[in-house]
């Protein structure tokens, strides 16, 4: 409306320029006329008589075409041309047409023609009070420094009213506040300016902001007003420091957490503004370096975060200072101090430490003897570092614990014996109570080491070794080995023979032991003819101390060999040749005994048993000899051809593998029997002195044979005696003498039998085959199965 307006004026003021110009070219004027109305009246309405008041012809009006000169804008106003009167065209607002011109004059411009006539009609335009002041905003904000002093005086902007005069702005009124007052300074021109004039000092932080209304008023009745509402908006100075929105900040932790957790976030808050008011969070200056691996705080929101490894063993607690500062120009800063708890997890497993140890313990160490001493810890705490020992099963030791806590001592709970177990791997394990459960082992390994407790032992007891006699001088023979269970020098053994001092066992004499491996050694040959058994006594002694011994008996037997060849007992001439002569009659009958040869071998089995046989006979018909009794019988009736004298030689041989023999002869002369009988008288005395020389002989075989027999036994009866399983041996003489000293000799070993004969075998014995024909195995009568064991002892 006021750009319309005043586009319309400036198009007047130029209608009326052009009309003053025509005016002074047209030298033709009359007088001006002046009318006065108020603004914004009625369309039509009357403004005044224009011919009336000029005095002109109002019938000559419309012929002489009298109107007003208009622009080109639409005019205000326009006359009757009938009567002159001159009214309203259109609604007129002075503020539209004046603005706040004063007066407002609207200068018109009549014409009358024929003759040109002007006249000047001047309406002036009275202002109602049609308008409220305004303000250009209807709010107004205003910055104000908390800082300023009072009287200091802010201009405000002033209220616009299109009205004039009285009805234009008259005086302005501020609400009631404590803060500020409200000065009007005139500038004229109906200008005046209000001023806000501060009272009293600001505090921001007290009220940031303050809430005006200032109101404007015309003069008119009733007068209007217009209002304006002022923010005064209190400007901050950074004059206060941020403050901790807790006393006590205080977070707990488990160790271990994962990097990147959220222990706790602190705040603070500023009461200033802006920049004033943003704190950022930051460590202490004099939080230690090490913390800082720890944790991070975030600067724009105060969150603490686990940036390393939180170790409860490390540090139970943490406390951190913590710093508040805000970006004012001077930054203000405030201090706290966050205290964190570590919540101990059961993360370490338990340690285990030998604090003293003895590798070695001996074999007869007294029960709770003290092997090792071993601690316990866990650096955990409470129940996750409440620690339980044990010890591994099945070994000597026991785990006992001392005065001090998490102290044990290692020690033996049962005797100790080396040979049975020399070295003990102890396995002990501690355990935590904690969740989960952590464990721990540590083995030591024990050597039990050697006490001089075990006598040396033989491998057999008794020993029984058979020798071949003719044995070479300084071999070895047989060996006895004993062992100790001991070890080192207490298992060392060396052999001895014990010689009796009373010389009884003259044999043992011949015979030296190797004192380091319990060989054997015959210094001289043995007979068997001679000897056939004997005993000794060895000592095993150790080198511990002190020593300990034991003593094994040895039994030997001498094996025979075929080393002596048949001695001829009978025939034997005076001169010591095997020859004899024998007379029988004439008439006797087939089978008639002439002699009988007799023989000995001093070897025994095979060896001993003798053959005999014909070598040589003048009649072959004539005489017989029996191969196993050596009796010569006649085979038939002598005959008045036959030769009266006949010669016989017999050989004589053992059964040995290498069979040795001897040779007799014997001359049998046939005589008639008064000879015979008168030759009978003479021959029984030689036979009677002859019969007193072979008995001497028998006599003394009979007794040796006898005193081996019973030594055999009570050799035999104390080897079965010493031992746990069924071991006898007894010697069973069986004298088979017919003339031929034959005889054998029996014996049994566990289960097995063995005999050693003479020239002639028992009946049910058999010869095996490969017993170099010596040696004869009977049937084990024992079995109740009636099965027949067959055994083979081989001497050579």
């Amino acid at each position: 409306m006021k750009q319309r307006g005043c586009k319309t004026w400036r198009e007047r003021q130029c209608w009326f320029a052009f009309m003053a110009v025509l005016d002074i070219l047209w030298s033709g004027a009359s007088a001006q006329i002046r009318y006065s109305i108020s603004e914004e009246v009625q369309e039509e309405t009357v403004v005044g008589n224009i011919a009336k008041d000029l005095g002109l012809d109002k019938s000559a009006l419309t012929d002489r075409g009298y109107r007003i000169v208009a622009g080109s804008t639409e005019p205000l106003f326009q006359v009757n041309q009938n009567d002159g009167v001159l009214y309203v065209k259109r609604r007129i607002d002075r503020e539209e047409v004046c603005e706040r011109s004063t007066p407002c004059l609207i200068n018109l411009k009549t014409v009358l023609e024929n003759p040109l006539e002007i006249h000047y009609v001047a309406v002036e335009i009275l202002d109602i009070n049609d308008h409220s002041p305004v303000f250009p905003e209807k709010e107004k904000g205003l910055e104000i420094s908390e800082s300023a002093l009072p009287g200091a005086r802010f201009q405000l902007q002033a209220a616009r009213d299109p009205d004039v005069g009285q009805f234009s702005i008259q005086q302005y009124k501020l609400s009631h506040n404590d803060y500020f007052r409200l000065e009007v300074k005139d500038r004229g021109e109906d200008r005046k300016v209000p001023f806000l004039v501060l009272q009293k000092q600001l505090d921001r932080e007290t009220a940031g902001k303050h809430k005006l209304r200032l109101t404007a008023a015309d003069g008119g009745k009733p007068a209007k007003s217009g209002a304006i509402e002022i923010i005064v908006d209190v400007l901050d100075v950074n004059d206060n420091s941020p403050v901790f929105t807790q006393e006590l900040y205080s977070a707990t932790l488990k160790e271990n957490v994962p990097v990147g957790t959220v222990v706790i976030q602190v705040n603070a808050t500023d009461l200033d503004q802006g920049a004033n008011s943003e704190v950022i969070y930051s460590f202490g200056k004099e939080v230690d370096s090490k913390l800082m691996d720890v944790f991070s705080i975030d600067a724009n929101t105060g969150e603490i975060k686990v940036i390393g490894q939180i170790d409860f063993e490390k540090s139970k607690n943490y406390e951190i200072d913590i710093q508040a500062s805000d970006k004012g120009p001077v930054p203000l800063t405030t201090d706290k101090s966050v205290t964190i708890t570590v919540i101990d997890v059961n993360d370490n497993a338990p340690e285990i430490e030998v604090t003293s140890f003895s590798s070695s313990i001996k074999e007869d160490s007294k029960i709770g003897t003290t092997v090792a001493l071993i601690s316990v810890k866990d650096i955990d705490s409470g129940i996750n570092g409440k620690v339980i020992c044990t010890i591994s099963e099945g070994v000597p030791f026991a785990l006992s614990p001392s005065l001090q806590e998490n102290m044990y001592a290692v020690v033996t709970k049962s005797q100790l014996d080396r040979e049975m177990v020399s070295k003990f791997d102890v396995t002990i394990t501690a355990k935590d109570a904690g969740e989960p459960l952590f464990s721990t082992e540590k083995t030591i390994s024990v050597v039990v080491s050697d006490v001089n407790d075990n006598s040396p032992e033989f491998s057999a007891s008794p020993y029984t070794f058979y020798i071949t006699e003719n044995n070479i001088p300084g071999d070895s023979v047989f060996s006895v080995k004993a062992s100790d269970g001991d070890d080192s020098d207490n298992a060392l053994i060396s052999y001895h023979i014990v010689r009796e001092a009373s010389g009884e066992n003259k044999l043992a004499s011949f015979l030296n032991i190797n004192s380091e491996n319990g060989e054997i050694v015959a210094l001289k040959s043995f007979d068997f003819e001679t000897v056939k058994t004997f005993q000794f006594h060895v000592v095993a002694t150790d080198s511990g101390t002190p020593s300990l011994s034991s003593n094994v008996t040895v039994n030997v037997f001498i094996l025979d060999q075929n080393d002596n060849a048949p001695v001829i007992l009978y025939p034997l001439s005076s001169n010591g040749s095997a020859e004899g002569v024998e007379e029988i009659p004439r008439n006797v009958n087939a089978g008639h005994l002439v002699t009988k040869v007799r023989a000995y071998d001093a070897d025994i089995g095979y060896n001993g048993w003798l053959l005999f046989s014909l070598q040589e006979v003048t009649d072959h018909s004539l005489f017989g000899l029996d191969r196993y009794t050596g009796q010569i019988r006649t085979l038939r009736s002598f005959t008045e051809t036959d030769e009266a004298e006949h010669k016989l030689l017999i050989l004589v041989k053992d059964n040995g593998n290498v069979s040795l023999s001897a040779t007799a002869t014997v001359i049998v002369k046939v005589v008639e029997p008064k000879e015979a009988f008168a030759a009978s008288d003479i021959k029984s005395a030689a036979t009677v002195e002859e019969g007193n020389d072979v008995t001497f002989y028998l006599m003394i075989t009979l007794g040796s044979v006898s005193v081996l027999f019973i030594i055999s036994i009570i050799v035999l009866i104390a080897m079965q005696c010493s031992k746990s399983t069924d071991y006898t041996s007894k010697y069973l003489q069986e004298t088979n003498y017919d003339g031929t000293l034959c005889h054998s000799i029996q014996y049994r070993s566990g289960d097995k039998r063995y005999m050693l004969v003479g020239p002639r075998m028992s009946i049910g014995s058999t010869i095996v085959p490969g017993s170099h024909a010596n040696t004869l195995v009977l049937p084990d009568r024992r079995r109740a199965s009636g099965e027949t064991l067959y055994e083979t002892f081989d001497y050579e």
